[in-house]
């Protein structure tokens, strides 16, 4: 399966049309990609293990989307197979009162995956530049004059981003973020299944009519953050959202090669201890 052609290119202006919201890939058939999509998460699952064992790198997954378009469902079938002990979620709402006395990063850097593990952002410190943009929400943030009147603040926020992530990189955190694609249509359909489901009316919130009416801008935004902060350290991938099984099983299919690239591999065992284990061997085995 080719990712390349999902992965955003870094400072090329685009516009998110450019990207499907609705894609087959060239699976045949939905349970083809289902097929794959199993396979990953076994794959995952062993790399997860190694990983963990060798305790250097972490891998940081970031999901951002419009409302509906499927992050907690890809979330929770794409990691499925996962040991949870070396696995770290953690869901970005409205920042609190302690994390506006703080830089805009702080709460993000508390939550980075530990070294042998996998985290994963629900919402991430990009709503700094998505939604704080599009609603005009930097007055609670208290930033200084010098800051607030510039003209540059969203390029300066960018590079921020982009020293941010090369910097993780280079202490061991891999990062990888996805951007899943819906369509206008799709999300309408998908409220209203909300709207006329009672097991899904508790998904629905009335803020989110008011986003979308925000959506071209929305558009936008999002095409312009993804171009500027799209790097080798930290890619971003246009994930086509309209079809789920089609994009849970792309995530996976991303996931899996990312991890196969770090190549985590279980700590070698000394001489020393390689006998040792024999003498424990022989140890039980003469157990009565």
């Amino acid at each position: 399966m080719d990712i390349s052609k999902y992965r955003v290119p870094f400072k090329k202006n685009l516009s998110l049309s450019d990207y499907p919201t609705d894609s087959n890939g060239k699976f045949k058939t939905r349970e083809d990609a289902e097929k794959l999509l199993e396979k990953n998460i076994k794959r995952m699952a062993e790399l997860q293990d190694k990983l963990y064992a060798h305790d250097k790198f972490a891998l940081l997954l970031i999901f951002q989307a419009m409302d509906a378009a499927g992050k907690d469902g890809a979330i929770k079938n794409v990691m499925s197979g996962l040991n949870p002990q070396g696995t770290q979620v953690y869901s970005f709402k409205q920042p609190s009162a302690e994390e506006l006395d703080h830089d805009f990063l702080w709460r993000i850097n508390k939550s980075l995956p530990e070294r042998g593990r996998i985290g994963i952002f629900n919402r991430s410190h990009y709503e700094e530049i998505l939604v704080v943009r599009v609603h005009n929400y930097l007055q609670p943030e208290k930033l200084p004059d010098y800051v607030m009147n510039s003209k540059n603040i969203w390029k300066d926020r960018y590079r921020q981003f982009r020293d941010y992530e090369r910097y993780l990189y280079e202490n061991g955190v891999w990062t990888v973020k996805f951007f899943l694609h819906i369509s206008k249509d799709e999300q309408k359909k998908r409220f209203m299944k909300r709207i006329e489901d009672p097991a899904k009316n508790w998904k629905f919130s009335s803020s989110d009519l008011k986003e979308r009416e925000h959506w071209d801008e929305y558009q936008k935004v999002y095409a312009e953050a993804l171009t500027e902060t799209s790097t080798k350290f930290a890619p971003w991938y246009v994930i086509p959202s309209d079809k789920k099984w089609f994009g849970r099983t792309l995530i996976s299919e991303i996931i899996t090669k990312t991890l196969e690239k770090m190549d985590p591999v279980y700590p070698q065992m000394s001489e020393d201890k390689l006998k040792n284990l024999q003498l424990y061997k022989e140890q039980l085995e003469t157990e009565s």
